[in-house]
């Protein structure tokens, strides 16, 4: 754990990894390389119903900063500029997308040992802005966001939670969708190799509720499982193996009893790094 508290955009995050991240239910392939002078090229694609979309990234690094770069299959550039430590604990991002002159933003995250502030501020005329701040310490925070919007000078969202971390657990709170939705999380690591987490979502309006578990082990140093089940039935299996350092072969499959014509999706992902 870090030694000041969690910034808002992290509740919750530990547990939504073990969760979703890395499910996939298309045929993805992702290539990257990187040289010693801190330059690296990725490329990503997914295939589906024999149409191959693809994105290329690029990204140098040094010290201080780091340049993202990224192609979409539309042509679409993206990048975005990144700076660490212009002032002590201060973080600075730009970024831009290649047609759109509308689209820049500038992103500053500060972390201090007993507070967090993060802002997004949308480089337009009528611009977007988000603001969030933490307090606390590196086990118990507390924080909220919130959204405005000046060219209709409305709120756009408003979210606060709170949060609680240790060296095997790590729970949250979050009171989001401007107070419609509560939601809880919850992750226990058993050891480095084992752990389970759960995640309850609870609507106000509709009053109904949703949850998902799901557990996290690795078989030996190369080969990690993960399974997960929500109240709607859906039941999620991956299983990744690393079969050269960061390079990865990723088999995901869920079954959804509600859909009758096609109730298993499978999906395979390949990321390679020489």
């Amino acid at each position: 754990m870090g030694k000041g508290p969690v910034p808002f955009v992290n509740f919750g995050k530990t547990a939504r990894d073990l969760l979703h991240k890395d499910y996939n239910f298309d045929q993805k392939f992702s290539l990257s390389t990187t040289s010693d002078s801190g330059f690296g090229v990725t490329a990503t694609g997914v295939r589906i119903d024999e149409l191959f979309i693809g994105d290329i990234h690029t990204q140098h690094k040094s010290s201080k900063a780091t340049v993202d770069v990224k192609i979409d299959s539309d042509s679409r550039v993206s990048s975005t500029v990144t700076v660490d430590e212009m002032l002590t604990g201060l973080k600075t991002s730009f970024s831009f997308r290649v047609p759109d002159q509308k689209s820049g933003k500038l992103d500053l995250q500060y972390l201090h040992d007993r507070f967090t502030l993060n802002s997004s501020i949308g480089l337009a005329s009528a611009p977007l802005v988000e603001l969030s701040g933490t307090v606390g310490t590196n086990q118990l925070t507390v924080g909220a966001e919130v959204g405005f919007d000046s060219a209709s000078a409305s709120v756009t969202k408003y979210n606060s939670g709170i949060s609680y971390n240790k060296d095997d657990i790590s729970a949250s709170l979050l009171l989001s969708d401007k107070g419609e939705t509560l939601k809880a999380s919850y992750i226990h690591m058993f050891s480095p190799t084992s752990a389970v987490a759960a995640e309850l979502t609870h609507r106000f309006k509709t009053k109904e509720n949703y949850y998902t578990i799901g557990s996290s082990h690795a078989l030996d140093s190369s080969t990690l499982v993960k399974t997960r089940f929500s109240n709607s039935g859906k039941t999620g299996l991956l299983c990744q193996y690393e079969w050269r350092p960061k390079s990865y072969i990723t088999l995901s499959a869920e079954y959804d009893p509600k859909v009758v014509s096609s109730p298993a999706r499978f999906g395979v992902a390949v990321a390679l790094k020489p």
